[in-house]
């Protein structure tokens, strides 16, 4: 499925969980990096407004279905893809990681927050080898000197995957140019995944999330903040539910 706006065209082309893993673990062994992109409809809220945010997501080269619109307008187009949300991917990536002995880094949230992620990565998966968390200064540019300086001491750290928690679309564009810099380091781009880890922030109970109601629980936990963003991905969810089913009807009959 491609979803498509001012500025961007953009591919789902890791469909399932499983395909995740073997992309990942094959990069690891072969010391090939990559950038990871979640697609959830805040993105594509951002990507039509920000022609920095579309050029930065459109060198990243894995990109899976982050939100349940997302999933439903794949599946829309003719396109099967499972949910694999930013923050369900920290702890499967780490054990990919740990399996083919690939040294992890931590980027983003607080310094508190990285260490209690570190150490709970750690008790989750043992023998996670975490050898860099670095927490930037609130406000800084990912296109900056400091984050240039940011990346090349996580790559002095030996680490060769990186999980990104900064938020969209700071962490998208951040992990576009350390993909660039150093091509051999995979990049992650987890949102709240390591606050999650660290206790920093609650994450909607399980059965909330079974029932694909984990936005309203969001949004019930901070309207003030969510509510705006939750109508603005309603405004352009429609436009892309047309785009979908016209790609659907124009796939080609097997």
């Amino acid at each position: 499925m491609r979803f498509r706006g001012n500025h961007y065209s953009i591919n789902i082309n890791v469909p399932t969980l499983a395909k995740l893993e073997s992309e990942v673990k094959a990069r690891f062994v072969a010391k090939r990096g990559f950038a990871l992109a979640t697609m959830n409809v805040d993105h594509l809220v951002k990507l039509g407004r920000s022609k920095e945010f579309a050029e930065a997501y459109a060198k990243h080269d894995l990109v899976v279905a982050d939100g349940n619109p997302v999933v439903w307008v794949a599946k829309l187009g003719g396109d099967q893809v499972e949910l694999i949300t930013g923050s369900d991917q920290v702890v499967p990536l780490t054990h990919w990681a740990t399996q083919t002995e690939t040294p992890i880094a931590l980027i983003g949230s607080t310094t508190e927050a990285l260490e209690k992620a570190a150490s709970g990565l750690r008790r989750l998966v043992p023998g996670a080898n975490i050898v860099s968390s670095i927490s930037p200064p609130f406000g800084f540019d990912p296109q900056g000197d400091l984050a240039g300086e940011i990346l090349t001491q996580m790559k002095d750290s030996g680490a060769r995957l990186c999980f990104l928690a900064l938020g969209a679309p700071k962490q998208e564009i951040f992990a576009a140019r350390g993909y660039d810099m150093f091509p051999s380091i995979g990049f992650a781009s987890v949102g709240a995944g390591l606050d999650f880890i660290a206790g920093q922030q609650k994450r909607a109970p399980k059965w909330v999330r079974k029932i694909a109601m984990e936005w309203l629980w969001r949004m019930l936990s901070n309207p003030k903040r969510m509510a705006k963003r939750y109508l603005d991905c309603a405004v352009v969810l429609p436009g892309h539910m047309s785009s979908a089913l016209i790609q659907r009807r124009n796939k080609p009959l097997n």
